[in-house]
């Protein structure tokens, strides 16, 4: 007997998701397994619903795990309200292009929410991040994160001589931001960051997380509204 495309498809979904609904319908309607599953068979439709239930069901798991670390900011590594009561996650690279594509929309939001508190996740994943991010959190300790958040991005491809520029231009001690680059503290957050990562399974920078919600890449303005109004963080 041979399977079709849709029919694979059909298949693995159920494989995937008919432990976690078909428990569900069951305990709901008394339904046996055999009709949960004729059920779903007989209407694939409600199957990307679910997918998208499953999903949203993993997240919840891991962000109540270890990974709901993932919202206790490095201190001073915020953007928008330090104090506000929604948050967005934003892992990121100074030499990420996307990264820099997706400042217009950060700044939009925090221009229209005053309670948004944005957590930035110095994650370097290209080749010459590491002293850039190791300067961002400098800048972090210094109260001026921000600041140099955008002079790093303003000043194109990030090295460790541009990160210096842009400390000058933030304003921050250069020399005190040298001792820090090589602090402890510094080194165990970009650990923490890159297995925080590893942890809700991103792939790569720009990542996002809310209350409840992952997303990956330049999603946009309107998909970062959305998951933050999903959310209701």
């Amino acid at each position: 007997m041979s399977f079709g495309p849709k029919n694979i498809i059909i298949a693995a979904l159920f494989a995937c998701f008919f432990g976690f609904v078909g428990a569900a319908l069951y305990n709901i309607s008394g339904l046996s397994e055999q009709r949960t599953k004729d059920y779903l068979l007989a209407n694939p439709e409600i199957l990307p619903e679910m997918a998208e239930a499953f999903r949203r069901n993993q997240v919840r798991e891991r962000l109540a795990g270890p990974a709901g670390q993932v919202m206790v900011d490095f201190p001073g590594a915020v953007l928008g309200n330090p104090e506000g009561s929604k948050l967005l996650v934003k892992f990121t690279d100074y030499n990420c292009v996307y990264c820099e594509a997706s400042r217009p929309d950060i700044d939009r939001l925090i221009s229209e929410d005053p309670e948004l508190k944005v957590v930035i996740r110095e994650w370097p994943v290209f080749r010459n991040s590491e002293i850039p991010a190791r300067m961002g959190l400098a800048a972090a300790k210094q109260g001026r994160y921000a600041e140099f958040h955008k002079a790093m991005f303003a000043l194109g491809p990030a090295t460790p001589e541009s990160a210096e520029r842009a400390a000058i231009q933030a304003g921050m001690d250069i020399n005190q931001a040298r001792f820090d680059l090589n602090e402890e503290e510094i080194t165990a957050e970009l650990a923490r960051n890159r297995s925080l990562a590893a942890q809700l399974g991103f792939g790569g920078t720009p990542s996002w997380v809310t209350s409840n919600a992952t997303l990956e890449g330049a999603v946009g303005y309107s998909a970062l509204k959305d998951a933050l109004e999903v959310s209701g963080s």
